[in-house]
C-alpha cells in the first residue's frame, strides 16, 4: 500500500485530538486529519481556535468539531471526555498534543510551576489514554494513541528540567503501554520534535532572550538554527503532520512503543554544533570560533 492509499484509508476514522484547536502543530494535526478524511473532535483551551478551526476545517474530506478543555484541570479534561463517551460510539485515533512550558533555571521556580509542568507535559496524557481506551476499544478495529514529547526527553536540558522530566515520563509510559495494548491492536507511540521557529513563538523561551534576539535583527533566530539542526532548517508544520498521519495510518501498524524524532538531525548529532569560523560539526568550539568569542583576532 502507498502512501496515498494509506491516507486514503483514514477516511471515515474517528480521531480525538488533545490541544487541537490552536498553535501552529495543534490545528494542523486536526486539520492534516480531516484532510485526510478523518472526523476530528478536538479539545483546546484557546476559545479563539476552538471557534475558528470548524470554518478552516471546511470544504476538507473530513470534519473537525471543537470544545474547550483545560488540560491543567483534571475536571475540565474529564467533562470533555464525558462528552464524547455521551456522543460517540467509538474512537481509532487518539493525538495528545497538548503541552507547555517557559524556560527558567530550576531554584528560580516554584512547586506551583513544577506541578504544573508535570501535568501539562505528563500527567493528563496518562489521564486521556485512560479516558480515551475505552472509545478506541468500541471500535473494535485495534487503534493509535500517538504522544507527543520532545527531544528534551532524551538529554539533559538544563533551564527545562522538570519539563524535560515530565516528557521522559511520556515517553516510556508510552512505551510500557504499548506492550500492554499490544495483543488488542492498540499502537502506542510518540512523536518528538525539537526547536523549531513555531516552538519559538509560542513562547519556550524567556522574554529575555526575545530581547537579546530582537536586538540582533528578524534573522537571528533561523541562522542559529542553521548550526545547530544538520538539515539547516527546522521541519516544518506539515513536516511534522506527515509523521502523525503515518502513525495514525496502517502504514504504521507494527510500529508500536517507540518514538518518531521529527527534527531535521538532531537528536543523531546530540551535542554537536556545525561551529562557524571553519570549526564544523564539534561538540565545542575551536579555533574559528573561539578566536572570535574571546576577541583575540584584534
Amino acid at each position: 500500500m502507498g502512501l496515498l492509499e494509506a491516507h486514503s484509508a483514514l477516511a471515515g476514522k474517528i480521531a480525538i485530538v488533545v490541544g487541537g484547536a490552536a498553535g501552529h502543530l495543534g490545528r494542523g494535526a486536526s486539520l492534516a486529519l480531516a484532510r485526510a478524511g478523518v472526523v476530528v473532535i478536538c479539545c483546546d483551551n484557546d476559545l479563539d481556535g476552538v471557534a475558528a478551526i470548524k470554518g478552516e476545517a471546511s470544504g476538507l474530506r473530513g470534519t473537525v468539531e471543537a470544545h474547550y478543555a483545560e488540560v491543567a484541570d483534571p475536571a475540565s479534561l474529564d467533562a470533555f471526555y464525558d462528552m464524547l463517551e455521551g456522543e460517540v460510539g467509538g474512537a481509532d485515533i487518539l493525538i495528545n498534543m497538548a503541552g507547555g512550558v517557559r524556560r527558567s533555571l530550576f531554584d528560580r521556580t516554584s512547586r506551583e510551576d513544577h506541578a504544573r509542568d508535570v501535568r501539562l507535559n505528563y500527567g493528563y496524557v496518562v489521564d486521556s489514554c485512560q479516558r480515551a481506551l475505552p472509545l478506541l476499544r468500541k471500535s473494535g478495529n485495534g487503534g493509535s494513541i500517538v504522544n507527543f514529547t520532545t527531544i528534551e526527553a532524551h538529554r539533559g536540558a538544563s533551564t527545562f528540567a522538570v519539563y524535560a522530566g515530565g516528557k521522559a515520563a511520556t515517553t516510556n509510559f508510552s512505551r510500557a503501554l504499548a506492550v500492554e495494548l499490544g495483543a488488542e491492536q492498540i499502537r502506542v507511540n510518540c512523536v518528538a520534535t525539537d526547536t523549531t521557529l513555531a516552538r519559538a513563538s509560542n513562547a519556550a523561551l524567556a522574554p529575555e532572550d526575545f530581547e537579546r534576539l530582537a536586538e540582533l535583527g528578524e534573522d537571528a533566530l533561523a541562522k542559529s538554527i542553521e548550526f545547530y539542526v544538520p538539515q539547516k532548517r527546522p521541519p516544518s508544520v506539515d513536516d511534522v503532520m506527515n509523521g502523525v498521519l503515518f502513525l495514525a495510518s496502517d502504514l504504521s501498524r507494527a510500529i508500536t512503543g517507540t518514538t518518531l524524532h521529527i527534527d531535521g538531525g538532531t537528536i543523531a548529532s546530540l551535542g554537536f554544533i556545525d561551529w562557524p569560523h571553519g570549526d564544523s560539526f564539534m561538540p565545542a568550539p575551536l579555533g574559528g570560533t573561539l578566536k572570535k568569542l574571546v576577541g583575540t583576532d584584534g
